[in-house]
C-alpha cells in the first residue's frame, strides 16, 4: 500500500524534538528518518496515509514554532512517492522502524 511522506526541517534540536513528538501524537504515522543538516538544522520524516501525514505535519509545524527560539524552516508532504524516490532517499520503512509501523 502506498504511503505519503512528510518532512519538517527546523532550526535547533528542541524544535525538531517538539515537532516529532507532536507529529506522532497527532496522527497515525511512523517516524522513518531523523537527521542533522548543516548549520544547526534538523529533519524529521514520517510516513502514513495522506490525511494522517498532513495532520501530523501541521501539528509538527505548530509545535516546532512554539519552542523558545525554535523555527520551522521548511516542510513538505508528498502523496505516494514513486519507487525511484524511495530507493534513493531515506524515506522508506526499515527494519528499525518496522515494529512501530502503523
Amino acid at each position: 500500500m502506498p504511503a505519503a511522506v512528510g518532512v519538517i526541517e527546523t532550526l535547533g534540536f528542541p524544535a525538531v524534538l517538539a515537532a516529532a513528538d507532536a507529529m506522532l501524537k497527532a496522527s497515525q504515522v511512523t517516524l522513518v528518518y531523523f537527521g542533522k543538516a548543516e548549520s544547526g538544522r534538523f529533519l524529521v520524516t514520517v510516513r502514513g496515509r495522506v490525511a494522517e501525514v498532513k495532520r501530523a505535519v501541521a501539528a509538527g509545524i505548530e509545535a516546532g514554532e512554539q519552542v523558545f527560539g525554535g523555527e520551522v524552516i521548511t516542510h513538505y508532504v508528498i502523496a505516494n512517492p514513486p519507487e525511484n524516490v524511495e530507493s534513493v532517499l531515506p524515506i522508506n520503512y526499515t527494519e528499525a522502524v518496522e515494529m512501530f509501523r502503523i
